[in-house]
């Protein structure tokens, strides 16, 4: 242990919050949760705890340590979940033994949403928070803010009260949909991190409840503000509330590397996805300080249905770039395409024709290289022209006429297609950090986009039967597959079935037509 990490260790908080384990190179190699950062940071260099062979690797790399002070368990299980998100930290992959990751998914467009957990987010318009990594914290912070925000967790049946509503975990009869919107909000804020402006909210309300004579009112929202100051929350899920955008190895790197005049805060991933020609669509996924921005995601769908990548990204940045997105959505700081040089000529002639200059660079699925067009990427180029004058292990770069092929990796391989971490290999290279970010950004612009077209192409595929059918309107669509999920379990049900659902005359036209 040399004498810089032993006097970090002296000086860590007995408080909450999250901390850093960097290497010798200063990569950021796993990033952990703590209740109490002095107990459980010390925890890894007492010579007497038993650790397992990977914690024992982990340690064995540790040179440096971070730390960031929050003030509650439910902060820093939120703040981890960004970090690890930011940085994909190695260890945290192989100490997560496999464990698949968790999110908060909430329905807004419901009329009555609920609150629930899923590992598989869909593209359904549901707001999805995460990924989290340990269930059971994550499940447990959630029921503490369900007393500050009742909400329902099953779509009610009927609007009587039952348990949850006596004791004040879901809503009351008396509140209306609009209302029970509007607490969601406050609790998706409060998840974001808007504590700070949803505490003061409260207390305006209290008070003017209490001006007007509403004592009840004010103690209900005393008793919430009460709950909510015992969390002693502050999340910081954005750049603005503490987060120091300095310490982003990746964003400051990606900087230097590409020459570019600030480092890309925003930057917007795209891809497309079709079948064949068919359901073509295309993703924009942005990512602000290195963390996924989803409320700013966006998705196409392509005017002419062929099995022409180039054509369709063509399509896609033009219209990004058009005047009516301009004037609605930020625009970026650098633009990374999810594919080869065809389609990043495709992207950066649509730019070009909009007369937006910005940095636009390419990543193959193939070898994770970089492609970037030497005069029309709109990047500086002489970091990267050093290594080609003065090689680096970990860096191989091909002149190929107008383009540089960029292989930050060299030494390490894929471990697939669309893979999020590559396979350890002889050389560490110095822009594993780059790397990951562009693997991240790449992995969710697929994900995205396939998500998009997969609903199309199962909406093709289990409306086009019902569609033919005379009298088969959106209500009775919408009841025979909520009964039955798909057209073939509509096929299947006998027609004295289908008339419990639509009624016998309708039963008989709908159960000729399918058999």
């Amino acid at each position: 242990m040399t004498d810089q990490l032993a006097d970090k260790l002296k000086a860590l908080p007995n408080r909450p919050g999250v901390y850093f384990h960097k290497s010798v190179s200063g990569e950021v190699i796993y990033v952990g949760k703590a209740a109490n950062l002095r107990q459980r940071v010390r925890q890894y260099f007492q010579a007497s705890r038993l650790h397992d062979v990977k914690t024992d690797a982990l340690i064995a790399e540790i040179d440096d340590i971070e730390w960031i002070e929050v003030e509650s368990e439910i902060d820093a299980l939120f703040l981890e979940s960004e970090m690890v998100k930011r940085y994909l930290p190695r260890y945290n992959v192989l100490l997560r033994d496999d464990k698949s990751q968790i999110y908060i998914r909430i329905d807004m467009f419901a009329e009555w949403p609920t609150v629930t957990f899923t590992r598989n987010p869909l593209d359904d318009k549901a707001r999805y928070f995460g990924p989290y990594y340990n269930g059971y914290t994550l499940k447990k912070a959630l029921r503490y803010l369900r007393r500050v925000f009742p909400y329902y967790i099953k779509t009610p049946s009927d609007r009587r009260r039952d348990l949850d509503t006596h004791i004040g975990l879901s809503p009351g009869s008396d509140m209306t949909s609009r209302e029970y919107k509007s607490s969601l909000r406050r609790l998706i804020r409060y998840i974001e991190g808007g504590r700070v402006a949803i505490t003061r909210e409260i207390e305006r309300e209290m008070a003017r409840a209490a001006r007007d004579h509403k004592f009840e009112d004010a103690a209900q929202l005393r008793d919430k503000l009460h709950s909510l100051k015992e969390l002693q929350q502050r999340i910081m899920f954005k750049e603005r509330e503490f987060f120091d955008i300095a310490k982003d190895k990746s964003l400051r790197d990606l900087k230097d590397l590409l020459g570019l005049s600030i480092e890309p805060t925003r930057i917007e991933g795209y891809d497309v996805s079709h079948m064949a020609g068919r359901d073509v669509v295309a993703s924009m996924v942005v990512f602000t300080n290195g963390v996924s921005d989803r409320s700013e995601y966006r998705k196409f769908k392509m005017s002419q249905q062929k099995n022409d990548d180039c054509a369709h990204m063509y399509e896609t940045i033009k219209r990004r770039f058009s005047q009516a997105n301009l004037s609605k959505w930020r625009q970026p700081d650098m633009i990374l395409i999810d594919g080869g040089k065809g389609q990043l000529e495709a992207a950066i002639r649509a730019a070009e024709e909009a007369e937006i200059r910005l940095p636009i660079i390419s990543v193959a699925k193939r070898e994770e290289e970089l492609i970037i067009h030497k005069y029309r990427s709109y990047v500086g180029l002489q970091v990267l022209q050093s290594f080609l004058v003065k090689p680096e292990p970990s860096v191989r770069i091909d002149d190929a006429g107008d383009y540089y092929t960029v292989n930050l990796h060299a030494g390490q391989r894929n471990a697939g297609a669309h893979s999020r971490n590559l396979r350890a290999g002889s050389v560490v290279g110095r822009f594993d950090d780059i790397t990951k970010l562009i693997q991240r950004i790449r992995d969710e612009s697929h994900r995205f986009a396939v998500s998009y077209h997969t609903t199309l192409k199962r909406a093709r595929q289990t409306t086009s039967l019902l569609d033919t059918i005379p009298s088969v309107g959106l209500v009775t669509k919408k009841k025979l597959l909520k009964q039955y999920g798909s057209v073939r379990g509509i096929r299947e049900a006998s027609e004295r079935d289908l008339a419990i659902v639509v009624g016998p005359s309708k039963a008989k036209v709908i159960y000729a037509a399918l058999h």
